[in-house]
């Protein structure tokens, strides 16, 4: 077995497959998480406590820029997501391609099967 193809048949089992979307999917995860912390919590924790000593139109400004931030990493997460699935997807086609065996013969190609059987056998 050539290099290749093992390398192919460690790539296509299940497990290799679903770490590695499990790791995508878990940083991007990570990178809503951290922005729901940094971009919504802290500010409005700091706006609650009297953290902020600038004028509240720029404090509002801010607070929207900070929820586009969280907005960008949750559309982020689901593009994200959205490419694991096709991924999976895409495997899970190869996977089918790979494990189905080909069609039975229609019974008219059987036949000339068995007739090309019968012809090479005479000859």
């Amino acid at each position: 077995m050539g290099m290749m193809q093992e390398f192919k048949k460690f790539i296509l089992r299940g497990n290799v497959v679903d770490l590695a979307v499990g790791i995508v999917i878990g940083a991007a995860f990570g990178t809503v998480v951290a922005s729901l912390v940094e971009d919504l919590f802290r500010p409005l924790i700091a706006f609650v406590t009297g953290g902020f000593k600038e004028n509240e139109f720029l404090v509002y400004d801010y607070l929207m820029k900070r929820l586009g931030n969280f907005l960008a990493a949750i559309f982020n997460f689901v593009i994200i997501g959205f490419c694991m699935f096709m991924v999976v997807k895409g495997m899970n086609i190869l996977q089918k391609k790979k494990d189905e065996a080909p069609p039975p013969p229609t019974p008219s190609e059987a036949l000339l099967t068995e007739i090309r059987d019968l012809l090479k056998a005479k000859a």
